[in-house]
């Protein structure tokens, strides 16, 4: 029986990236004991090529779309610790020994690589603001402190990879994991590493509205899913809210007057009230189903040792 290299790094290669082989080169001289997987997912140039050459293991993704790869490289790859870096040569990977070390001595689970930008045109316009929007308000919904959700740099154990139901299929995966490690409230630290623009000839896929407005649904998706609660007493307050503010007229004037002369508002603001306690009552109930499938989800992680202690 063979046993799985401690630490493997995965590379998500994104259509043309020419820099995958310098991140390949730059990962190895941080970690020279480290396994790189390349996962290719329809690039036309010499990426692949260029990767086997650098030293890295190539594997192939037909369907297009970063979380596609990182499902089926968590799916696949055996590891004790797994590197997850993007493909652009956009982060400095020197301060990789630093996160492994910090992983096994925590021991922690999760330790993200927070951006610093070591070149002022490393962020897209509008980018960093958005970020930060997204930091703060996924921190205010599960209640954890986020300070780089959409980092693509983070050192990871075992137990939080075989863990991580994965779901999205785009550049989401980010939101998704961050979601992942405060719902299920996985020790996590943070490590500043440098951040800097794209080589010449490199590309961001990254739309910003369009991609903003995909992370700003599956937040909103997720709050349902992971808060149903709180979710849904929100919808039914607001559905309240519409309610009395058709039906109070209404009321006051069968009071005044004993008749009700607009039996469709009536109606409709009753309707709209009985929606109100449904949407309650399915919280509450979604709620018991959340805290079974976290009890399950606790125990599959927990089946597994932290970092360092196979």
């Amino acid at each position: 029986m063979t046993t799985a290299p401690a630490v493997v790094a995965i590379v998500p290669c994104l259509n043309e990236d020419a820099t995958v082989a310098s991140v390949v080169t730059d990962l190895m001289a941080a970690l020279p004991d480290i396994t790189v997987y390349v996962y290719d997912n329809g690039s036309t140039d010499r990426t692949v090529q260029e990767a086997l050459a650098a030293g890295a293991i190539v594997r192939e993704e037909s369907r297009r779309g970063k979380g596609h790869v990182m499902r089926r490289a968590f799916g696949d790859v055996q590891g004790d610790v797994f590197v997850v870096v993007d493909g652009d040569g956009t982060y400095d990977v020197s301060q990789l020994p630093k996160m492994v070390e910090l992983l096994h001595a925590g021991p922690y689970d999760q330790v993200v690589g927070v951006r610093r930008e070591s070149d002022p045109s490393a962020y897209r316009r509008g980018h960093s603001a958005g970020n930060l929007f997204f930091n703060s308000m996924v921190g205010r919904l599960f209640g954890e402190p986020v300070q780089d959700m959409l980092s693509g740099f983070r050192v990871l154990s075992e137990r939080f990879v075989k863990s991580f139901p994965l779901r999205s299929r785009g550049f989401e995966v980010e939101t998704e994991l961050t979601v992942h490690a405060v719902g299920l409230r996985v020790p996590t630290v943070h490590v500043d590493v440098g951040f800097r623009d794209r080589p010449p000839g490199s590309e961001s896929k990254l739309r910003t509205y369009h991609d903003g407005l995909r992370i700003l649904a599956l937040i909103v998706r997720l709050a349902r899913h992971e808060r149903p609660q709180p979710f849904h007493a929100v919808v039914a307050g607001a559905l309240a809210a519409v309610s009395l503010v058709l039906g109070l007229p209404v009321v006051a004037e069968f009071l005044r007057t004993g008749l009700v002369p607009k039996f469709p508002t009536a109606i409709l603001a009753s309707s709209i009230a009985i929606i109100a306690v449904l949407a309650l009552v399915m919280g509450m109930l979604l709620e018991s189903n959340r805290r079974v499938r976290d009890e399950g989800a606790r125990l599959a992680y927990l089946r597994l040792p932290p970092p360092g202690h196979r």
